[in-house]
């Protein structure tokens, strides 16, 4: 089988001998998912997909850390998520495990090299093709422990102040994301005072925050292992209640159904752009919302979204529009 994305081609042509290895956050790859070794990810979409196929597939957040022969950690677009992948792995695995990273130039691998040398891990250059490029080094103890990647700050919504919970790889990192305030700014008068919301794309939990304190039932979901955490410490830091589920948009939700649907949708995948999420989103909201609910959306003007809420809903308004972002509302 060959392998289908440009990281995972050049590794299948290296002489390695793969068996057992760990392969921490990788892409989507037919080659990977059939093949041999054990998943490390936070993305719920691959780990689902590894386990259909009956292979062995961890969270970060399991107890359980394999001592495998070695590891091949795919660089993501988000340097601080690789910095903290590293500085987990040399806290968890045995000193002296091999290690590869391997990941798209254009994505920054190149800064691998001064990554490693600041932990003190040495490095060379296995391999470069498809605009891609391998390095080797191998673990060893350092003096950072993965959870000083955990930070908190302060978000104003209105006369609000909430805590919110950050950690490398989860959306709106660090600040508060200027599309998700003019949301914020729209959802008084968007949704009913009471009754129950999905936060589709929980992110660091600010929108399941802000519904938890104005006393709607909260249920928030996200693919990203890292979102649900950071949800789950927001809600703990602020004293607020809510449900906090692991998943890839509605999955996992059965027949559940919900006052409102609101939702900063992601549209990238790594550095490129993917509608899917927000299209399934879209297309199966009217499923998931009680008689009368409505959705509630915030998104870059640019997406292609009024044709997707309209074979939905068979209609939508626009709630708020900044030239730069645009809330749509669409009730079924």
């Amino acid at each position: 089988m060959n392998a289908e994305t440009p990281v995972c081609q050049l590794l299948q042509r290296q002489d390695a001998d793969y068996r057992g290895w760990l392969w921490v956050a990788p892409p989507r790859d037919a080659w990977l998912e059939g093949g041999e070794g054990v998943l490390l990810a936070a993305d719920q979409a691959v780990l689902a997909a590894w386990r259909q196929r009956g292979r062995p597939a961890l969270s970060p957040f399991d107890d359980d850390a394999p001592a495998p022969p070695g590891v091949v950690l795919f660089w993501p677009k988000a340097h601080a998520l690789g910095e903290w992948w590293l500085l987990w792995l040399c806290a968890r695995l045995p000193a002296g495990t091999p290690l590869q990273v391997v990941g798209e130039n254009q994505g920054g691998i190149k800064r691998v090299l001064k990554v490693l040398a600041a932990l003190g891990l040495g490095c060379r250059k296995v391999d470069s093709a498809r605009r891609c490029t391998l390095f080797a080094s191998s673990l060893d103890r350092v003096a950072l422990e993965p959870d000083a990647a955990w930070t908190s700050f302060e978000a104003e919504i209105g006369s609000e102040r909430l805590t919110l919970a950050s950690h490398p790889g989860v959306f709106g990192h660090g600040k508060l994301d200027d599309g998700t305030r003019l949301l914020l700014e729209q959802l008084p008068a968007a949704l009913p005072a009471t009754g129950e919301v999905l936060d589709l794309g929980c992110g660091d939990g600010i929108l399941a925050a802000w519904l938890a304190h104005g006393g709607h039932g909260v249920t928030a979901v996200d693919v990203n292992g890292f979102a649900v955490e950071a949800t789950r410490r927001t809600l703990a830091a602020n004293g607020l209640g809510g449900e906090v589920l692991a998943g890839d948009v509605f999955d996992g939700l059965g027949e559940r159904r919900f006052d409102a649907i609101v939702s900063n949708p992601p549209f990238h995948q790594e550095r490129a752009i993917d509608y899917g999420p927000a299209g399934r989103l879209i297309a199966e909201a009217p499923r998931h919302l009680r008689p009368g609910g409505r959705l509630v959306l915030v998104a870059n003007a640019f997406l292609p979204y009024p044709d997707l809420l309209e074979r939905a809903f068979g209609g939508f308004e626009v709630l708020a529009d900044d030239r730069r972002f645009k809330v749509y509302s669409a009730r079924v």
